[in-house]
């Protein structure tokens, strides 16, 4: 009736026989995750939420409830149904459950709600959202001072201003480290949810701006990012991930990624539940709060000399310092670029 879904954790992990052990063992806390359209394995967005959600039950010994949802029709259902058999806190993961959240939220005062990049303004809600400008202009400045053509692209999911947040800063990093000079392509997906899952699409438009020039993309789209990624690696580009670190998809094409660490904020809000220091209200998670960054590992080092790094490290602490102000797109729907 809802879709697919499992349980985390040790009693996953181990066997259903250990579900009411670990329960016991907490009877205060019952973590549950409701994922967004794209799908718990996006290996982008929902997919950081659920390796938070899993972490928290490797440490704690608490199983955490998940679901992923087949369509939108099922947000009040799906939320009704966990509240009603106790789980909190309640992770929902993404905008498109602030609708649903604030009205069951209402029906159900005393059970703990999350949601990540939304503000639900209830006295039982944690609304959780990020700096992704700040994010996307350092990955901006790595990818004008990679780019050998002076062309570089971003192709966005869903056409919402979340999403342009992310094109705004990044054209801002773009245009701060190449002085003004390099050219910057960008296309959504579509407008509606479809666009978080449409990998071929996402293809297409990388493909039409690597025809036009780009040689480095940054993709910001939920599952569609990964088609993005794969027609970057095909013509021998480079992309740039997104909210998890992607750069294994692809190794030696990927330049970096955007982190978004939802991973760590989920697995923060279940704790601070089980610890009895859960708190409602807006958490805004930024470079200097550690909740955006970029990724260098084994997969993309050879890719980000030690000038670039240099370059985007200094931009990254000008920004923390205050000495680079990144426009936020959503406080007046502009972009300066």
């Amino acid at each position: 009736m809802f879709g697919r879904n499992s349980m985390l954790g040790t009693a996953a992990l181990l066997g259903g026989s250990l579900l009411a052990s670990a329960a016991a063992s907490a009877a205060d806390v019952k973590p549950a995750v409701v994922y967004d359209l794209g799908g718990k394995f996006d290996k982008s967005f929902n997919e950081g939420v659920f390796n938070g959600a899993t972490k928290f039950a490797k440490d704690t010994g608490v199983a955490v409830r998940d679901l992923e949802i087949q369509n939108d029709a099922q947000r009040e259902q799906v939320l009704r149904k966990f509240a009603k058999d106790g789980y909190s806190p309640i992770m929902t993961v993404g905008f498109a459950w602030a609708t649903a959240l604030g009205k069951i939220a209402d029906e159900f005062p005393k059970t703990k709600f999350g949601i990540i990049d939304m503000v639900v303004d209830k006295p039982n809600v944690q609304s959780i959202v990020f700096k992704e400008h700040e994010g996307s202009f350092v990955v901006g400045v790595i990818a004008a001072e990679t780019s050998k053509t002076g062309k570089v692209g971003f192709v966005g999911g869903m056409d919402i201003p979340l999403i342009s947040k992310f094109e705004c800063g990044y054209a801002q990093g773009v245009k701060y480290a190449s002085g003004g000079k390099d050219e910057v392509f960008a296309n959504m997906t579509g407008t509606t949810p479809a666009a978080w899952n449409d990998p071929v699409k996402g293809g297409e438009l990388a493909k039409s701006q690597i025809d036009r020039g780009a040689d480095v993309v940054y993709a910001a789209a939920g599952s569609t990012g990964q088609g993005v990624l794969k027609a970057a690696a095909d013509a021998g580009k480079l992309g740039i991930g997104v909210d998890s670190d992607q750069d294994y998809l692809f190794p030696g094409h990927i330049l970096t990624s955007m982190l978004k660490h939802v991973d760590v904020a989920t697995y923060d809000s279940f704790m601070d539940a089980r610890k009895g220091a859960w708190k409602p209200g807006v958490q805004a998670l930024g470079l200097k709060e550690g909740g955006v960054d970029y990724a260098v590992d084994q997969y993309n080092e050879k890719l980000i000399t030690p000038e670039v790094k240099a370059k985007a490290d200094a931009a990254k602490a000008d920004i923390i310092a205050g000495k680079i102000q990144v426009h936020d797109y959503m406080s007046d729907n502009k972009c300066p670029m």
